[in-house]
């Protein structure tokens, strides 16, 4: 059975106008000119210091781009996409009465005026699916939460901080998020050369969680030294944000909780982590 679930954290922009591609081309960490009918791209809006802002799901319906953004960051990326809009001939909208949905299981059934395209990050992680009407549901969100969360998926400024956290700490590398072939955009000297010179200190990875759930951001602890802070999580499931060599600690500390590290098979890490 195929499980679809209303995400009503997020949201549809539109960016349309003759310089859409373009325009984005210059700004964002994957290559824009990918998106197509049926085949989404999943890419990071960085400061020009590399570290990230934001981060979305670009779709192409042939016309236009339609952006699957965090409904609470909407204003934030609006106004500064507008600051680099300049001449170019593109529009940014809010598409205030469309829907998110994640589809995952048996294929689903999609309406004709809806868009939708596989999650490019992982085939497990199933569909995603804009759509300008309410769809039958089959699952929650918090079922959609449970399985990302399963597969190590990061959501949004759930797992990473603004302005602190770079790309490669949270899977973008492994999950397709960067292009290493499509020239400048904001940000890219230093996401560059933290893949290069092996500067990653940090990964974000799945924990299960024996005792309560720990709040996001709660220090998580080996031996009493701090490796790491909690994010987001479910139940006995969540993602953490851990040093490189606590990767590997098969118990740590976090609040009235033990956490219990475990590398997902997509993550690739330097040997002395693993």
């Amino acid at each position: 059975m195929s499980q679809i679930a209303l995400l009503p954290s997020r949201a549809v922009i539109e960016v349309a106008g003759d310089d859409a591609v373009s325009f984005l081309q210059g700004l964002v960490s994957n290559d824009v000119t990918q998106a197509a009918p049926a085949h989404a791209v999943w890419a990071a809006l960085l400061t020009p210091q590399g570290k990230w802002l934001a981060d979305f799901f670009i779709f192409s319906d042939g016309a236009r781009l339609l952006l699957d953004v965090e409904r609470a960051q909407i204003a934030m990326l609006v106004q500064r996409l507008g600051r680099y809009r300049l001449r170019a001939k593109v529009s940014l909208t809010e598409l205030s009465d469309w829907h998110v949905y994640a589809a995952w299981g048996e294929p689903a059934e999609v309406p004709a005026d809806a868009v939708a395209a596989p999650d490019p990050r992982l085939p497990e992680a199933g569909l995603r699916i804009l759509s300008p009407a309410l769809l039958a549901e089959t699952a929650s969100g918090e079922a959609w939460d449970a399985h990302r969360l399963a597969l190590g998926l990061p959501d949004g400024s759930r797992d990473l901080e603004s302005e602190k956290s770079v790309l490669l700490e949270a899977g973008f590398d492994e999950l397709g998020g960067v292009s290493w072939t499509k020239g400048c955009y904001m940000g890219q000297e230093l996401t560059a050369r933290t893949k290069y010179r092996g500067l990653v200190k940090r990964r974000l990875v799945p924990v299960s969680v024996e005792g309560p759930l720990p709040p996001s951001g709660t220090p998580i602890l080996r031996e009493g030294a701090e490796v790491g802070s909690m994010r987001s999580g479910q139940g006995a499931i969540g993602l953490a944000q851990l040093r490189l060599e606590a990767v590997g600690t098969p118990s740590l500390h976090c609040g009235e909780a033990v956490l219990h590290p475990r590398v997902p098979a997509w993550m690739t890490l330097p040997e002395h982590a693993a």
